[in-house]
């Protein structure tokens, strides 16, 4: 994706609230590529890693209230990146204020918070979009399109397994594996086999840890596609990977490494490499990083729903509680 070149004046200011390691790691480097926007300001209550994310993306104020740098600012966007427990008074604050709002995943602690937030992003008027950008990721966005030349998707499966127990929780406890950070598989599910969850059989387990740690679930969507849900956090090792099919045609993807299309029974497959389809090797790009915060802030510009906006991802949420309550016997 090219970069865009502006003057100062057309530019988009945006604000930042937060300089933990996903901001530094990813979302950071994405926007400070972008030609036409201004980070004007950075908030952050940790004062030694406020000053050197400031200093390395070139922030020019920095605050320790973010209701004053937004006072002071005035900023056309913010990006408010913290734990799901800390954001949800920042983004209602952030909306109310009527400023655009770019948080990420999961979209608070639960369906509850994401549809009172996505409720506030509705009665103020502005953009409001959550990061799960696994909807963005270049690799998976060119294998979808190939399989969707032959027709919708019939059958997807989204396996996303770890070795991390036998504590199950994040952040001390204040949120559950599967809302927290599982939810990408589910949202990755939704996402491929569109339209709403009409019927869910799940099964959530505990394996050796001190709460549930795993999680499947069999998922029919009104478009007729089944979906296939694997999450397990007591695995040998991390891998995030999906299935595609539809009409003599499937796609399998892990973006960490490669994907293959394979085509009417053939045994050779079309490979797909992650840094080529994203045209560039930084992980921000070959992650889809840099394309759903492109595309958040061309939907600031243009006033567009984002694809992943907050009441979208409710749906995300709702579906799931409906895995933890729609446990098969």
């Amino acid at each position: 994706m090219k970069r865009r070149s502006s003057s100062k004046r057309d530019q988009m200011k945006v604000a930042l609230i937060g300089a933990g390691g996903m901001a530094n790691l990813v979302h950071y480097p994405s926007l400070s590529e972008m030609h036409d926007i201004e980070l004007v300001g950075l908030c952050d209550l940790d004062a030694q890693k406020l000053r050197a994310t400031a200093e390395r993306f070139h922030i020019p104020r920095t605050y320790l209230d973010y209701r004053q740098m937004l006072d002071e600012l005035k900023p056309h966007a913010v990006y408010a990146l913290m734990p799901p427990h800390q954001v949800f008074d920042i983004a209602i604050e952030v909306m109310t204020r009527k400023h655009a709002l770019f948080i990420e995943k999961p979209p608070g602690l639960n369906a509850f918070q994401n549809r009172q937030m996505a409720l506030c992003a509705q009665r103020s008027g502005v953009i409001a979009m959550c990061g799960f950008q696994r909807r963005y990721i270049p690799l998976l966005d060119a294998l979808r399109k190939k399989v969707e030349q032959r027709g919708r998707i019939h059958t997807a499966v989204v396996t996303f397994v770890k070795c991390s127990y036998p504590i199950a929780s994040y952040y001390n406890g204040a949120i559950d594996i599967l809302s927290c950070d599982a939810v990408h598989a589910v949202d990755t599910l939704r996402h491929l086999c569109g339209g709403e969850a009409v019927s869910v059989a799940g099964d959530v387990r505990n394996l050796g840890a001190d709460d549930n740690n795993a999680f499947y679930a069999i998922v029919k969507f009104s478009t007729g596609a089944t979906g296939i849900l694997q999450t397990n956090w007591a695995c040998g090792r991390r891998f995030f990977r999906v299935e595609m099919h539809a009409q003599g045609i499937s796609a399998y993807a892990d973006p960490d490494e490669s994907g293959i299309l394979y085509k009417d029974g053939k045994l050779e497959g079309e490979h797909f490499d992650p840094a080529e389809c994203a045209g560039n090797t930084a992980d921000w790009h070959r992650l889809g990083f840099f394309d759903e915060n492109r595309h958040f802030i061309d939907c600031v510009k243009s006033g567009k729903t984002p694809v992943s906006n907050l009441a979208d991802t409710v749906k995300t949420m709702e579906l799931v509680d409906r895995i933890y309550h729609s446990q098969i016997q």
